[in-house]
């Protein structure tokens, strides 16, 4: 066997476990799609994921300091647009990332986006509402917009209609992020000193606070909905399922008074999330048999 397609697949296995040890919903929507496409999705998350984790916490739990995790950072980069041009990295994950990025014409038009919100992430959060759109833009539309580079690939997306799957990309992207903001309000500000959205600082966060959250968020979910049918039915089912256990997410903490989603996580339950991808599974049964 050729010994780099030997060494891809080692990266690519590499780049499934990360999932698997940090993302229960996103795994569960992963599984949901055909095999190669799953692939390269995971691909994505994990180099996402170790750029996030980098910042979030594992840097310093190895002793570094700020500067030490910004230069980590940038030369995580740095290897990535590195990788990007040659196809090949000695990181395993950054290699796995290469190889879906080039098949998929996923540039530095995305990562460099990413990565400059990781940056935000060690020198403090934003300072104002551009800020927070463009920390958004970068922690989690270019994401989406990296996974939507995959789905064109498969027959059934509406390639014609792509600005319409961008718009909807983005929406979903954002509110995925928004989300984790509220659901994390309390490590953010107790661990790493970190306050998103505006009046979620300690003592600021109310009821009517959450609820205009909330509502935006919704408004999010709401219009990337929209855009499901022009995906491929395997990408629409992943992309369902991701929306449905994030949207039961988004009615608990409309249902949590602000002042318990502020010292504690919340979460679906295993028994909520398995219900929610019986009914996303049937519903997409229901309408492979009306097609």
């Amino acid at each position: 066997m050729n010994p780099l397609d030997t060494y891809s697949r080692a990266a690519q296995r590499s780049a499934g476990e990360i999932i698997g040890v940090y993302s229960t919903s996103f795994g569960w929507a992963c599984r949901t799609l055909p095999a190669d496409t799953r692939r390269a999705i995971a691909s994505i998350y994990a180099l996402v994921r170790v750029a996030d984790e980098t910042v979030d916490g594992a840097g310093a739990g190895a002793g570094l300091g700020p500067a030490g995790v910004r230069a980590e950072l940038d030369r995580l980069e740095q290897e990535t647009e590195n990788a990007l041009t040659t196809g090949y990295s000695t990181n395993l994950v950054v290699h796995a990332f290469a190889r879906t990025a080039r098949r998929h014409a996923i540039g530095p038009d995305l990562t460099r986006p990413f990565f400059a919100s990781m940056r935000a992430d060690i020198t403090g959060q934003p300072s104002a509402a551009s800020e927070l759109d463009e920390y958004i833009h970068g922690s989690a539309e270019v994401v989406g917009l990296m996974c939507l580079r995959v789905f064109l690939s498969l027959p059934g997306t509406a390639r014609q209609r792509t600005a319409e799957l961008e718009a909807g990309a983005r929406r979903l992207g954002a509110a995925f992020q928004k989300v984790n903001f509220l659901r994390d309000l309390s490590a953010d500000q107790q661990d790493l000193g970190r306050v998103y959205l505006p009046g979620t600082a300690a003592g600021e966060f109310t009821d009517d606070v959450k609820s205009a959250a909330l509502e935006d968020i919704r408004a999010d979910l709401s219009a990337a909905s929209e855009t499901l049918p022009l995906l491929d039915p395997g990408a629409r089912r992943a992309v369902g399922l991701a929306h449905a256990l994030f949207s039961a997410l988004v009615d608990r903490l409309e249902a949590a008074p602000a002042a318990t989603i502020a010292r504690q996580r919340l979460r679906v339950g295993t028994a909520q999330k398995l219900l929610i991808a019986v009914r996303v599974f049937a519903a997409a049964a229901r309408d492979r048999s009306r097609a």
